[in-house]
């Protein structure tokens, strides 16, 4: 894991996002095709807008995978991660080869089936995550399965889970947050060749900790990625406020 500590979350996105495009453009240069794992949420704002912007990236040869997404929730809903990955990356680069996003209004079971036969024939090149307040890791929350080897799975959404959503201003009240979700699972994710994970604000700081200096704990969901060998880590001031060893 390399540990790359930026000012802010504007530089956080910039480097996090020109690492990622690198990665897919090298992808692309020894295969002929990237296959390609997006994030959602406030942490993935700056990255995703600094990936969309270079140019060099042949966006017909990537297939696109998504993390996560709400059971139950409209496409037209604002926290919809389907609308968000329209809005703020499909809509503003040219066509994919090939999208798989989640439906999470279709039945759940039939979807992961559907979603784990596709996934399970292309391996992944470049994964782009991020860390929740609880250490969740996609929507994989404590006490995460570290062993199942099914790629998406239907999860329960935790109440610091669901209350971080709701402060992020995603939805009205804790009532309207979905308690179930259907997410890629922690060893779907760890199979991802390269992993750029950004981790921008002070609210994430506690997590961060947990996640880079404590132990690998599915308490701690995502300090599991201390054991990925190609995993970029992009935090900024305030979400590394709390590490003991200052890395950069």
């Amino acid at each position: 894991m390399e540990v790359i500590i930026t000012r802010n979350p504007q530089e956080l996105g910039t480097q996090a996002g020109n690492t990622a495009a690198d990665l897919l453009v090298e992808a692309i240069r020894l295969k002929g095709h990237a296959y390609l794992i997006l994030a959602t949420g406030t942490s993935q704002f700056e990255t995703l807008q600094q990936l969309i912007s270079r140019t060099d990236i042949d966006w017909r040869k990537v297939v696109m995978f998504h993390l996560d997404e709400y059971i139950g929730l409209p496409i037209t809903a604002p926290a919809s991660f389907r609308k968000y990955l329209q809005e703020r990356f499909l809509n503003k680069v040219p066509p994919l080869q090939a999208v798989h996003l989640i439906n999470g209004e279709a039945n759940p079971q039939q979807e992961c089936q559907q979603l784990n036969e596709i996934i399970s024939r292309h391996p992944i090149d470049v994964a782009l995550v991020g860390v929740g307040e609880n250490g969740h890791l996609a929507f994989n929350d404590p006490p995460a399965d570290f062993d199942t080897e099914v790629p998406y799975i239907v999860v329960e959404l935790d109440e610091q889970c669901r209350k971080q959503q709701l402060g992020e201003g995603w939805f009205a009240s804790l009532e309207d947050v979905p308690t179930q979700a259907i997410s890629m699972s922690i060893r779907q994710i760890l199979k991802s060749k390269q992993i750029v994970c950004s981790v921008p604000d002070a609210r994430k700081a506690q997590a961060v900790k947990n996640c880079l200096e404590g132990p690998v704990d599915n308490r701690y969901p995502s300090s599991i990625l201390q054991q990925h060998p190609h995993c970029y880590f992009y935090l900024d001031e305030a979400s590394a406020q709390l590490l003991s060893k200052k890395v950069g």
